[in-house]
């Protein structure tokens, strides 16, 4: 059967699927700040719950308050929590903000990453299931590295064909966003394909990717390929060991099969795309297509909100489950990244 590289790296991670609850998916990697912790942890202490898997909880200082310039009050006192915290839980701790570091990959293609920042997205130009969630569902991600959530719908962005002269991956940005407008994309995750995308380096793939939720998806995704593995090589972060060779292979995997569906697909041709950097006076020389000229678009009611629940107690009633799947070949793939 043919799959979307979505599905693929979805399919992957499923823990369970209850009738009447959402997904149980498996969180490989999960990014925390002081910003939306602090309730958390305080969750946990409460109920005496420890964090289930220390090892996958990154711990990502906010860079203002690791540099030589004074902290405000409230500033130092949320650092200060933060790092309590991260030392009564047994978290290691990085000394920098890793999500803007080009040459530290923090999850590799075809894992799973959770985080409640911006960046979160900037990970799918490297075939990584990337997911922003909200502060109320860090505390469940924390207790069972795994999230409830209902299956997003797909949608295939692609473009191909030749870029004029001077134009690159936020001029493509801003026509995307001018036809498909902010709302269009709502409830899908997007997977972003074509050659004219595919031409672009990684820092452009991550720009494409990180526009994702400006036009209400969930999330972007890139299959990984030469571009990807090069760029993994030329910063000393490709896998080694025995499984490096196994790793590799499956990365090579991921991919869109080419019989495998979407719920949307969206073309568009490079030549249709002009500078949309203009500056002052960008209203006047970019327009957006006429809302009724668009394709029909979602109601905003709840569509832009994951569909994840709070329900803890659901799935620390399922911790078995949860190491069965830890246990199992398809998660002892990632041990040689």
């Amino acid at each position: 059967m043919a799959h979307t590289l979505f599905d693929k790296i979805w399919n992957k991670h499923v823990v369970s699927r209850n009738a009447g609850f959402p997904y149980t998916l498996y969180i490989d990697v999960h990014l925390i700040n002081k910003k939306t912790s602090a309730r958390a942890f305080e969750g946990l202490r409460k109920r005496n719950i420890p964090v289930f898997r220390p090892a996958q909880t990154l711990i990502l200082k906010d860079p203002a308050y690791s540099q030589h310039l004074p902290a405000s009050d409230l500033s130092r006192f949320q650092l200060d929590l933060f790092n309590r915290n991260c030392l009564d839980f047994g978290l290691e701790k990085f000394e920098q903000n890793l999500v803007d570091q080009t040459d530290t990959l923090i999850a590799f293609p075809g894992q799973t990453l959770v985080f409640d920042q911006n960046h979160t997205d900037d990970l799918g130009a490297f075939g990584v299931l990337s997911i922003n969630i909200n502060e109320l569902l860090v505390e469940q991600v924390l207790a069972t590295q795994c999230l409830l959530i209902n299956k997003p719908k797909r949608m295939k962005v692609e473009v191909n064909g030749r870029l004029a002269k001077g134009l690159g991956a936020k001029d493509i940005n801003h026509f995307l966003l001018s036809e498909i407008s902010a709302v269009e994309a709502n409830g899908y995750f997007i997977e972003y394909a074509g050659d004219t995308i595919l031409d672009l380096d990684m820092e452009g793939r991550m720009a494409i990717c990180n526009m994702s939720r400006e036009i209400g998806a969930i999330g972007g995704l890139i299959a990984p390929d030469d571009t990807t593995f090069e760029y993994l090589r030329n910063n000393g972060i490709m896998p080694e060991g025995e499984s490096a060779e196994e790793t590799l292979s499956f990365w090579q995997s991921l991919y869109s099969d080419e019989a495998s569906v979407f719920d949307e697909v969206l073309e568009f041709d490079a030549e249709d795309i002009g500078p949309g950097n203009y500056g002052i006076g960008l209203s006047r020389l970019i327009q957006s297509k006429p809302a009724n000229e668009r394709s029909e678009m979602i109601t905003p009611n709840g569509a832009a909100i994951i569909a994840g629940y709070n329900d803890t107690d659901y799935l620390l009633n399922h911790l078995e489950s949860i190491e069965d799947y830890e246990s199992s070949t398809i998660y002892k793939i990632f041990d040689g990244a």
